[in-house]
């Protein structure tokens, strides 16, 4: 088409910068966001790898120069993170565990009609609205021998020889802060597994039965397959959450008696904050951030071949 004074022809389409503004639009409206989340996560988190790699303690005035790989290889020979190691595996793995099956259990019966359900979820959904620090001192009130009931309940049922403070145990002190999580993030578990199951359709659950397919054959042909993917993103939220949860550690035991419920959190906690040493703890974090990002990704591609297959 000719433009009736030039006879020149107009270009097809839209010019270059229109197509640029259209498609920066959407980047100008999300951009104080953006700068947010940039300023406020991004780089506290790139100047705190970079500690990773620099000599930074508060009580040394001459500390900051760069050190490169020193703080790994004096990790590498620390025998109190491996020890803390462990016990993170301990203590992840036996809580994310024991939340699970009591919230899926409290979830399978929150999902079936009774009077009261309502006053019932509000209840269970109750400990996830205490601060983890109350929480904390709660149950180390709890255990205690002195004003506590549970190791006088416990030597009464002959767990415990004697009423004695399990936190104070060695062998049992782990226990204690388990306890507490678990009773602390059963909710969770529990609000996400109802809304998967209220998802259902249920008249899967009727065809199954006139099938003749009993309560534990309906579980794991329907409720299971279709709770899988649900299972496997809660458990990975819940695993970096309890990897990196030293609230309740901190506040119960200390890492105490004797390093053995120190978690590699709590153990960076004692790093920067007791020994001011922020460069070693930040090495310590960097490792831990390593080993959860290759589990989250393990996690998401198990959940991955799950939706895949259904």
């Amino acid at each position: 088409m000719s433009h009736p004074s030039t006879g020149r022809s107009r270009p097809a389409g839209k010019s270059a910068l229109r197509r640029f503004a259209d498609a920066a639009e959407p980047w100008f409206y999300s951009a104080p966001v953006l700068l947010l989340i940039v300023a406020v996560m991004l780089v506290p988190l790139v100047l705190g790898l970079s500690y990773a790699f620099r000599d930074i303690q508060l009580l040394n005035p001459f500390s900051g120069g760069f050190v490169g790989l020193d703080h790994f290889k004096a990790l590498a020979e620390d025998e109190a993170f491996y020890r803390a190691l462990r016990n993170t595996l301990w203590w992840t793995g036996a809580s994310v565990f024991l939340q699970f099956v009591f919230g899926l259990i409290l979830a399978l019966l929150l999902d079936k009609p009774f009077a009261g359900r309502g006053l019932a979820q509000a209840l269970v959904f109750l400990p996830w609205a205490v601060p983890t620090f109350l929480a904390g001192l709660n149950w180390a009130w709890l255990f205690n021998p002195v004003i506590g009931p549970l190791p006088h309940w416990m030597a009464a049922l002959g767990i415990l020889q004697a009423p004695d403070n399990i936190l104070a145990d060695p062998h049992l002190a782990m226990w204690g802060p388990i306890i507490a999580n678990v009773w602390w993030g059963i909710p969770f578990f529990a609000i996400t597994l109802l809304a998967a199951l209220q998802a259902i359709p249920r008249d899967l659950y009727e065809a199954a039965e006139i099938d003749g397919a009993g309560p534990l054959q309906r579980f794991l042909s329907i409720t299971l397959p279709f709770l899988a993917p649900t299972i496997a993103i809660t458990i990975l939220l819940r695993t970096v959450w309890i990897a990196n949860f030293a609230d309740l550690i901190i506040v119960m035991t200390n890492g105490g008696p004797a390093d053995r419920t120190q978690i590699v959190a709590s153990y960076i906690f004692t790093q920067a904050f007791r020994r001011l040493d922020f460069g070693y703890a930040s090495a310590i974090a960097l490792v831990l951030l390593i080993l959860l990002l290759a589990y989250s990704m393990l996690i998401v591609i198990i959940r991955q071949r799950l939706i895949e297959k259904d």
